[in-house]
Order: C-alpha cells, then sequence, then structure tokens
C-alpha cells in the first residue's frame, strides 16, 4: 500500500468529514452524554456502533425512536447543531497535513468533495472556520440521500455531481461502514487513522486500499 502514488490515474478525492478531514469524533460522545443526559438517560457502551454511519437524520430518528424521546426529529437536530456549533467552530482543528495536501490536489486540477454523515449545517460551518469553501466543489450529506453508509449512495452522489467516474476518485474515510460505502460505489480508499477506532486499525488497513496515520505520509510530488 505505497502511498507515494495514491493520486496515480485519480480525477476526484472525496473526503468524509468527521475523523477523516477533521479531529472532530471525541466531542460527539460528549454531546451524546450531555444530551441524553437532559432526559435522564445514560449513555449507552455501545452506542457508537449502533449509530455509526447514520445521517444526521436517521440518527436522530434512532434516538428518538429508541430513547423514547418526547422532542421532535428536528428539534433533535437543532438541539445537536447548538451544543456542536461552538466546538467545531473553536476546538476542532483539520486533520494534520490537510491543508497542503488540499493545496496540492488543487494545484493539480484534482477535484474535490465532501460526503459526510453530519449536517449541512455543521459541515458548512467546519468549511468556513477554516477557510475550505473555495477547495470543495460539491458538499453534500447522508440526509440528501436514500441510504447512509455503508450503502454506496452519497459517494456516487458526490461522483456524479463532480463529474468524474466512480474508478477514478479517492475516498478518504476512518469508519469502516464509511470504508464499505467507498468499496462499494468502486471507489479507491485510503482509510485515515484516528484515536476514534485505533482499536481496529488492522481491520481498517485490511478493508481499505491504503491506510496513514496523517496526510503527511503522503508525499507529495
Amino acid at each position: 500500500m505505497n502511498v507515494n502514488h495514491i493520486l496515480k490515474d485519480i480525477d476526484a478525492v472525496i473526503f468524509d468529514l468527521d475523523g477523516s478531514l477533521v479531529d472532530s469524533m471525541w466531542l460527539w460522545k460528549e454531546i451524546d452524554i450531555e444530551y441524553l443526559g437532559k432526559f435522564g438517560i445514560p449513555l449507552p457502551e455501545n452506542l457508537q456502533e449502533q449509530i455509526e454511519g447514520m445521517s444526521f437524520s436517521e440518527t436522530a430518528e434512532y434516538f428518538k425512536e429508541h430513547f423514547e424521546l418526547p422532542d421532535s426529529i428536528q428539534q433533535i437536530k437543532d438541539d445537536w447543531n447548538a451544543m456542536a456549533w461552538d466546538k467545531y467552530s473553536h476546538e476542532v482543528p483539520l486533520k494534520e497535513g490537510v491543508d497542503e495536501f488540499l493545496a496540492h490536489c488543487r494545484e493539480k486540477k484534482i477535484r474535490l468533495g465532501i460526503a459526510t454523515s453530519n449536517s449541512r449545517e455543521l459541515v458548512e460551518n467546519v468549511a468556513a472556520v477554516h477557510g475550505l469553501e473555495n477547495y470543495f466543489s460539491c458538499i453534500m450529506t447522508g440526509c440528501d440521500v436514500a441510504k447512509g453508509k455503508p450503502a454506496p449512495d452519497i459517494y456516487l452522489a458526490v461522483a456524479k455531481e463532480l463529474q468524474v467516474e466512480p474508478e477514478r476518485c479517492l475516498v478518504f474515510e476512518d469508519i469502516i461502514p464509511g470504508i464499505q460505502a467507498g468499496k462499494a460505489a468502486g471507489m479507491k480508499v485510503c482509510a485515515v487513522e484516528d484515536a476514534y477506532s485505533i482499536a481496529i486499525k488492522d481491520e481498517k488497513a485490511a478493508m481499505a486500499d491504503y491506510y496513514i496515520e496523517n496526510f503527511r505520509d503522503i508525499v507529495l510530488n
């Protein structure tokens, strides 16, 4: 898995957001604890496994049904956006080396897209905070397609929007459902190391075409 030639025959690069483009997976556990605490509900140990890959709306639906919450789906999403907004604005950095990699892709005329399970409000906030708006031609969320990850829908939709064939797309993902989604779309996939999923590092590496600890692992030439 030589990452030095990772962009060979690639016309578009598509990023997952949380854990792949930005270091943000840690904050959602905090938000889940705080949010469920308002209803006197302790955080289930396996919650992250249950909701991994779901779109923002699918996750809200899961919470409402599973925890029998009185709030509407829209109210749940609004509350999560409000809770996450400040953290994304001030506490969530880009993954190491991302800015240089994005600049390199733009220089090479490689098209860039984002395919995230997060909300549009938050992904656009992240793009604005880090000055990424001019890099990405397409930002799509799991709520824009029929099925969330591991279904390939969101990656195929971004490729179509970027007008690039799936086999000429490279995906960066940090969770297994995301890696499965990229592979199911017929794309090359690079797994990104993240503290949140470090326990399944070997499984991620085996499933993906490439594995990086951070974007400085990729020699740009």
